[in-house]
């Protein structure tokens, strides 16, 4: 495993995304992943898995403090007091007395995001929460939040994938010390036939999955969380540490496509 060192706190590069994993499923999925050597899960309130994900850890033969642990607010969950209740049913729901990492899931309108943020920031004061972050924000949504917030903004979450490489955000997180979580890095399957990648991975005995992600966590700042539930799955996408990508190679899998990336946008939108 590689880590992203960020404000001090090294991050697995590569974690577990959790979303439309449900049930038993879920929880297998996320003990699985880390008896494979995950040490990096991601799920949010929305996705409606959070005690299943807690499960899933329970069941691992894996230390609490070792796993590096985010979920996110959902959009109802935006005002002050909510922030604080609703934070405590996920502590609950995914028995851990703290968070890693706690994300706005999405921009909203309606509350104010300093009070959304002055929620957050009382919660890392209260040792609730180590981190906390955003997703889905642009970068003058991000410069806002970082203005408002006594805590550091530790990362933006954003869909992130050769097709929709979001170069000027993830110069923006370098420069200010924030780190990016990359999303659907796959772009919803639209990667696994694509000719140039599968070129690239037959120089280096890799399917073009492993290429995509290679691409990702070889870049500074960035990390990502692949959703898989198959052993093998799990597995493949943790083998992308014993090869490296040239800076040609690199600069031929980056190619923004607006088809590419709306088709993954589509299969990947959910209500917040």
């Amino acid at each position: 495993m590689e880590y992203v060192r960020v404000q001090g706190v090294e991050v697995p590069a590569i974690g577990l995304g959790t979303w439309r994993l449900t049930g038993d499923a879920c929880r297998r999925t996320v003990t699985d992943a880390l008896e494979l050597g995950y040490r990096h899960v991601d799920t949010a309130q929305v996705y409606g898995n959070e005690r299943q994900v807690g499960a899933g850890i329970a069941d691992a033969d894996v230390d609490r403090e070792d796993v590096f642990l985010t979920t996110k607010l959902s959009g109802g969950n935006r005002g002050y007091d909510d922030v604080l209740r609703s934070v405590d049913e996920s502590l609950s729901k995914l028995d851990t007395s703290y968070l890693d990492l706690l994300l706005i899931h999405f921009p909203r309108p309606g509350v104010p995001l300093g009070e959304t943020l002055a929620a957050m920031n009382e919660l890392v004061d209260a040792g609730k929460v180590e981190h906390i972050g955003v997703s889905n924000f642009s970068i003058e949504r991000l410069q806002r939040a970082r203005d408002l917030s006594d805590a550091p903004i530790f990362t933006d979450q954003v869909q992130y994938h050769p097709y929709w490489p979001q170069t000027r955000l993830l110069d923006y997180c370098n420069i200010h010390g924030v780190m990016l979580t990359a999303y659907s890095p796959l772009a919803q399957g639209e990667v696994l036939s694509d000719p140039v990648l599968e070129e690239i991975g037959d120089r280096y005995g890799k399917s073009p999955a492993q290429v995509a992600l290679r691409w990702l966590v070889q870049q500074e700042g960035v990390c990502t969380i692949p959703k898989a539930t198959s052993r093998e799955h799990l597995e493949a996408n943790l083998q992308v540490f014993d090869f490296e990508l040239s800076a040609e190679e690199m600069a031929r899998i980056r190619r923004p496509s607006k088809l590419k990336a709306a088709r993954g946008f589509l299969r990947q939108s959910l209500p917040l």
